[in-house]
This record gives C-alpha cells, sequence and structure tokens, in this order.
C-alpha cells in the first residue's frame, strides 16, 4: 500500500509560543482539533529542508497521558513531509537525557543517524487527562531548539495556513521492537521500534566505573533507595541498579512508568517525593525503621534529580558543587580534567568557590539548558546545573537524573573502597561537611509561589526592578525590617552576553547581591501551564566553618524576612506563605 499526503487547511491557534522547555498545556489544550497538529507543522516549516526530507527523526517521551496518540500524528505528519525514518522508543517512552543520547550516539540497522527528536513531556508537571502535556525540539547536537528555531516556530504559529499528514498511515505498534516500513509518494518510509534503555545504559557504562559501584552496593553496610516517581526513569532504574550494579529489587520506588505519574506530582523535591523522604528519615514522623544511606529521586522526564542521604537533604547548589570537586578522581570520564564548569544565574555560588580552588574556567548563565550545551558544544564545559534539581555533564545536551545518581555512588564508592569491611561508611552527610570545611558553605532555599495571577506577578517584578534604581531606599526598607542584615551594595536584571554565539539575554530575574556576599534574587518560570509562578532565591555564604552547621532555614530567616518586605510578597500575590519551599 503507498499512503497519500493530504494537505489539511487549518488556521492559527492562540498561544502556542514555546518556552525555554518546549509547549507546555493542559491536555485539553493539545487534544483540541487542529492544536498539536499546527504545532508540528510549524516546527518542519522552521527547519532547513535537509534536517526534514530524508532525515531520520526520534519522537518519544515520558509516557505520560495522550503520548501515544501524540507519537502517533507526529510519525504520520513525519511521512508526509518527506522525513525517512522515524525511531521510537518501546512504549513510545525515551528519557528526556536518553533522546538526547540517541541523536549523539545511535546507529540505525541500516547505518542511519539522527537529526532531531520531537520530545513528549512536560518534565515535572502532573500527567493524566486533566494536566499538563508538553512537546519540545531538540537538534542535532541533541540539545534543545536555540531561540532562533523557537522564535520561528512561534511565528510561523501564527500564519499557518496548512499541514501536511498521511492519514491513511495505518497505526504504528509501539509495544513490539522492529522496523516497519511503508511505501509513499517520495519513496520507502520506516518507523523503527526500539529498546528504550540500551543506548543509554552503553553510554553510562562508558563514564563510569561500574564495578568499583558494584562494590559499594553489595557491601552490606550500604542501602540505596531509589524513586522513579512512575515517571520514566522507571524503564531505567531496574536495568541499571537491578542488573547491572546488583542492587535489590526492593531498592526500587514506584519504577513502574505510568500516564499520571500514579496521580503524584513527578518532581522529585522535599515536598513531592514523600514516600522517599519518610523512607530516608526526613519525614515529618520517626516511626520508620533505619533509613538506608543513600537515596536519590527523579522527575517525569528523568532529567532531573533529588539526593539524599540518611537524614540529610543536599541541596542542588551543593550536589553539583560537590561533583565538580570529585569528579576527576571519582569519574573515569573526567580522568584527564574538567574542561570548565558553569552554573545556571538562581544557583548558588558554591559552584564558583570549586571553580576558583581547582583553578577551572567557570561560567554563570541565564536558566536553560541550551546556554550550556553552547558552551559544551565550544569545548568549554564539562559539568554543569542547576538550583531546580539539573545536573549534567558534556556526555550529552540535556540535565540527566540518573547520570547524577551515578555520579554520587561514584563518590562514595571512592571514598570507601579501602573502607567496605570498615566499621562505618563514609556517609552522604560525611562529604558535604568535608566540602563545606574546605570550601565554606551557602546557605540556600528556594520559595516557588505557584500559579499567581500573571497580572500580579508581573507588577510586582516591575516594582522590584523600579525599586533597583534607589539602593538608598532599598537600604532603608532592609535596616528597618532587620538591622542584622547586610546592606544591598548592587542590583540589576541579569543580562548574559553569550561567549560562543555572541547572542544576549536579558531580562533574566532581579538581582540584589549584598555586601557579604549573600543573594536575593527573584525570577518568573515558564514551567508552569498555567498562572504565573515566582521564584525567590535565598542565598547566604559562611566561611567560618564552625558556623556551617546551622539549620539552613534558621540561618536564613533574617533575609527570608527582608526578602518578602522588600518585594511586598502579601501584598501583591495574597499569598501568606509560598506552595514550596526546597
Amino acid at each position: 500500500m503507498v499512503f497519500k499526503v493530504s494537505r489539511v487547511e487549518t488556521k492559527p491557534i492562540d498561544g502556542q509560543k514555546p518556552g525555554t522547555s518546549g509547549l507546555r498545556k493542559k491536555v485539553k489544550v493539545f487534544i483540541q482539533p487542529h492544536y498539536l497538529h499546527n504545532f508540528v507543522q510549524s516546527t518542519f516549516n522552521a527547519l532547513t529542508p535537509e534536517k526534514v526530507r530524508g532525515a531520520t527523526l526520534v519522537v518519544s517521551g515520558d509516557g505520560r497521558y495522550y503520548s501515544k496518540d501524540a507519537i502517533q500524528i507526529i510519525t504520520k505528519m513525519s511521512a508526509a513531509n518527506g522525513v525517512r525514518r522515524v525511531w521510537v522508543g518501546q512504549n513510545g517512552l525515551l528519557s528526556t537525557p536518553a533522546v538526547s543520547a540517541v541523536i549523539r550516539e545511535r546507529v540505525g540497522v541500516d547505518g542511519s543517524r539522527a537529526s532531531g527528536a520531537f520530545i513528549l513531556t512536560a518534565s515535572h508537571n502532573p500527567g493524566g487527562p486533566h494536566e499538563d502535556f508538553g512537546i519540545k525540539y531538540n537538534m542535532e547536537n541533541g540539545g534543545p531548539a536555540p531561540e532562533g528555531i523557537t522564535d520561528k516556530i512561534y511565528e510561523n504559529t501564527k500564519t499557518i495556513k496548512e499541514y501536511f499528514i498521511a492519514e491513511d498511515l495505518p497505526d504504528v505498534d509501539i509495544s513490539a521492537e522492529g522496523v516497519t516500513s511503508f511505501a509513499g509518494p517520495e519513496g520507502q518510509f520506516d518507523v523503527e521500534v526500539f529498546d528504550s534503555a540500551s543506548d543509554y545504559v552503553k553510554l553510562m557504562k562508558s563514564i563510569f566505573d561500574f564495578e568499583s559501584i558494584r562494590k559499594l552496593i553489595s557491601s552490606p553496610k550500604f542501602t540505596f533507595c531509589y524513586d522513579a516517581l512512575h515517571g520514566v526513569a522507571g524503564a531505567y532504574a531496574k536495568r541499571i541498579f537491578v542488573e547491572e550494579l546488583g542492587a535489590q529489587e526492593s531498592s526500587l520506588l514506584n519504577c513502574t512508568p505510568k500516564e499520571d505519574f500514579g496521580g503524584g506530582h513527578p518532581d522529585p523535591n522535599l515536598t513531592y517525593a514523600k514516600e522517599l523522604v519518610a523512607r530516608m528519615g526526613l519525614g515529618k514522623s520517626s516511626s520508620q525503621g533505619e533509613p538506608p544511606e543513600f537515596g536519590a529521586a527523579a522527575d517525569g522526564d528523568a532529567d532531573r534529580n533529588m539526593i539524599l542521604g540518611k537524614r540529610f537533604f543536599v541541596t542542588p547548589s551543593d550536589s553539583v558543587a560537590i561533583i565538580a570537586a570529585n569528579a576527576v578522581e571519582s569519574i573515569p570520564y573526567f580522568s584527564a580534567g574538567l574542561k570548565g564548569v558553569a552554573r545556571s544565574m538562581p544557583t548558588s555560588a558554591a559552584l564558583d568557590v570549586v571553580a576558583k580552588h581547582l583553578n577551572l574556567k567557570f561560567f554563570e548563565v541565564p536558566t536553560g539548558w541550551k546556554f550550556f550545551g553552547n558552551l559544551m558544544d565550544a569545548g568549554l564545559c564539562s559539568v554543569c546545573g542547576e538550583e531546580s534539581f539539573g545536573t549534567g555533564s558534556d556526555h550529552i545536551r540535556e540535565k540527566d537524573g540518573i547520570w547524577a545518581v551515578l555520579a554520587w555512588l561514584s563518590i562514595l564508592a571512592h571514598k570507601n573502597k579501602e573502607n567496605l569491611g570498615g566499621e562505618n561508611l563514609v556517609s552522604v552527610e560525611d562529604i558535604v561537611r568535608q566540602h563545606w570545611t574546605t570550601y565554606g558553605r551557602h546557605y540556600y532555599t528556594r520559595y516557588d509561589y505557584e500559579n499567581v495571577d500573571a497580572g500580579a506577578a508581573k507588577e510586582l517584578m516591575a516594582y522590584l526592578v523600579k525599586l533597583q534604581s534607589s539602593l538608598p531606599e532599598v537600604n532603608e526598607i532592609v535596616k528597618r525590617t532587620r538591622s542584622d542584615v547586610s546592606k544591598v551594595v548592587n542590583a540589576d536584571e541579569f543580562e548574559y552576553k553569550d561567549p560562543v554565539d555572541g547572542s544576549i539575554s536579558k531580562h533574566q530575574g532581579i538581582r540584589y547581591l549584598f555586601e557579604d556576599g549573600s543573594r536575593l534574587v527573584f525570577r518568573l518560570s515558564g514551567t508552569g501551564s498555567e498562572g504565573a509562578t515566582i521564584r525567590l532565591y535565598i542565598e547566604q555564604y559562611e566561611k567560618d566553618p564552625s558556623k556551617t552547621g546551622r539549620d539552613s532555614q534558621d540561618a536564613l530567616a533574617p533575609l527570608v524576612e527582608v526578602a518578602l518586605k522588600l518585594s511586598k510578597m502579601q501584598e501583591f500575590t495574597g499569598r501568606t506563605a509560598p506552595t514550596v519551599i526546597t
């Protein structure tokens, strides 16, 4: 059978502007007639013809509700737009880091390589018929489409008049591995369904010393727990942790991927990863038995991670700094040294101190993984991270949750290699406290105000920018609120000039910088599908080793008070407390 290409008339639909993480909306929005089709065609039209005609594209995601329908639609549109083959992870499952790895590493049965991907995910947002869906396009380097492409996609969505689809192409069975071939007006079109985990596992084994991690995991003193929060990480957890590294299957929590993430919120933080938090001894009740030595969680598409020790939380900002400080001696991939390190602007300056100490190139970039990708493509950065539980390296061009867990297991294995038969293992907490003794501690917290009225959020941000023009007025408010808080010496809106391509990114967050190195940062986040999320970041640096052991919230209480007063948070938003504190 030769499939036919149908040209379908359509018209623009409002609100199809992709953010740094693609297009995210409620499922009910995506299932509107033409909505997904318009966005996919606008993407094809934004790419150069050689990236579409005759190309190989990956189409998969985190398995959330509506993914299976979307895969069939995108496959039929790919065929109609002259794509030569589509690769789909079995059951439509591929983590975001695995998609990046597949684009960069995989060679198809016929020698083909992928030049891009449609990733179906809304990351750490909930899934289900009444929840969120998302789509983003990644380029041939395995990283998210740059602004030049996402801007073009958006412009195309505003003028689109038609899209192309092979409506008579039968649905492909994505539950079984294999190649299905079709004949089209321009020749053969193939859909290859392949094992979701193999390429990614192979890459991880080339980076880490699995044998050394296996020895750690087999020690009777070492116990661990991994929670996939019913996201796509479950498709990799058993393969890596149980089959490759010899962990007990009982170490895995919520590792069956589900369309609605089991009704939970697949965001690996202390609020939403309740079961893991309780098991690690950090819950409100202490009725559980002895917690494991090490715990970790992933988000819906497995690019984020949370690291926990026994009764101990590692902040993402500390995590990337500790990985960077220990990478060369603990992880074979980095044995020749680090090219450089980078963090997003709101992330604490813990990484800066490590970079200075180790004489490494250091970059501070806006939020959005593509900024790290540019540095990596230019050979300037090896390890990077952001405070929103994203950590990664130049092995791919996305953040990588399982990579971060394996990095921590590698550091633990290295620190304990002479000690596996000893009295006590070097613990996660020991490693973090030793790091603070060497480099100082950055007390850090983030307050998220979710689903705030978008107008009110914009007014608050405009007020904060206006306030920056008068530092004496700012310091008057600070002094009136807390006399024990240092004075503000600088206030600005963060702007970034990319050292690789020279592009300038403006309005990337509002900063108040204090004389003692403390910082307040305010940002509007684009990761929710409704309303606005205001993120407030509060940081204080403590160099004195005798003062690095305080409770974080106690240490930061004066600065928190100043931040809420300065921003008139309650006045603008009506909120007396944040939705989430990290």
